[in-house]
C-alpha cells in the first residue's frame, strides 16, 4: 500500500470520527436544551400551582363597609346643602329683581340714579351669589376627594395586611376580571375586618 493510499484511508477514518463526535455533541446539546426547557416549564407550573389567589367584590364591600356608607351619606348631605343654597340665592335674586320691576312700573323711582343704584345692587348680588356657590362647591369637592382617598387607603391597607396574614399571593378585584373561577371570595371577611377596626367620626354639618 502506498503512502498516498494509507494517508487517504487515515484521513477518511479521522473525518468519520470527527463527524460522529460532532453528531454526539449536537445530540447531547439538544438533550441538555430539552432538559433545561422541561425544567423551566416544570418550575413555572409549580410556581403557578403554588399561587394562592382570592378576589373581592368591590360593590358588596362598599355596600357593607360602614365607612363607605358614611362617606356616601356625607356626599348626599353635601349635595343637598348645595342645592338648598342654590335655591336660596336664586330666590333672593328673583325677589329683588321683582321689587325693582314693580317699583319701576309704579313710578316708585323718583330719579334715574336711584333706579341705576338698584340695578347695580342686583348685579352685585348676582356676582356675590355666583362666588358663594363656587366656593361652596369647591369646598364640597375637596371634602369628597379627601373622604374618598381615606376610604380607598383604608381598604387597600387592610386587604394588603389580610392577604399577607392569610398567605394570599394575589387578590383580584372582581369587577376588573372577565372570569373568576374556583378561587376564594374573601369579601365577607374583608368587610368584617374593616368594620371591626372602623371608628365612626360624626361628620354631620
Amino acid at each position: 500500500m502506498t503512502k498516498i493510499t494509507r494517508f487517504a484511508k487515515v484521513s477518511a477514518l479521522m473525518l468519520a470520527v470527527a463527524m460522529f463526535a460532532a453528531t454526539g455533541c449536537s445530540s447531547e446539546g439538544q438533550a441538555d436544551a430539552n432538559a433545561g426547557s422541561n425544567n423551566k416549564k416544570a418550575t413555572k407550573e409549580a410556581n403557578a400551582s403554588a399561587l394562592k389567589v382570592a378576589y373581592v367584590d368591590e360593590d358588596s364591600l362598599m355596600s357593607g363597609y360602614n365607612f363607605a356608607k358614611d362617606v356616601n351619606e356625607a356626599l348626599l348631605r353635601a349635595d343637598s346643602k348645595l342645592e338648598s343654597a342654590r335655591r336660596q340665592k336664586e330666590n333672593e335674586l328673583q325677589r329683588f329683581a321683582g321689587e325693582i320691576e314693580r317699583k319701576y312700573k309704579s313710578n316708585g323711582y323718583l330719579t334715574e340714579a336711584s333706579f341705576n343704584a338698584d340695578q347695580e345692587k342686583l348685579q352685585k348680588m348676582q356676582v356675590d351669589a355666583r362666588n358663594y356657590m363656587d366656593n361652596m362647591t369647591r369646598s364640597a369637592q375637596n371634602e369628597a376627594l379627601m373622604n374618598s382617598q381615606q376610604l380607598r387607603d383604608s381598604v387597600d391597607k387592610y386587604i394588603a395586611e389580610y392577604s399577607k396574614k392569610q398567605g394570599y399571593t394575589l387578590v383580584l378585584r372582581k369587577a376588573a376580571t372577565w372570569y373568576v373561577g374556583d378561587i376564594d371570595d374573601i369579601t365577607a371577611d374583608v368587610v368584617k375586618g374593616l368594620n371591626a377596626r372602623y371608628n365612626k367620626v360624626d361628620t354631620k354639618k
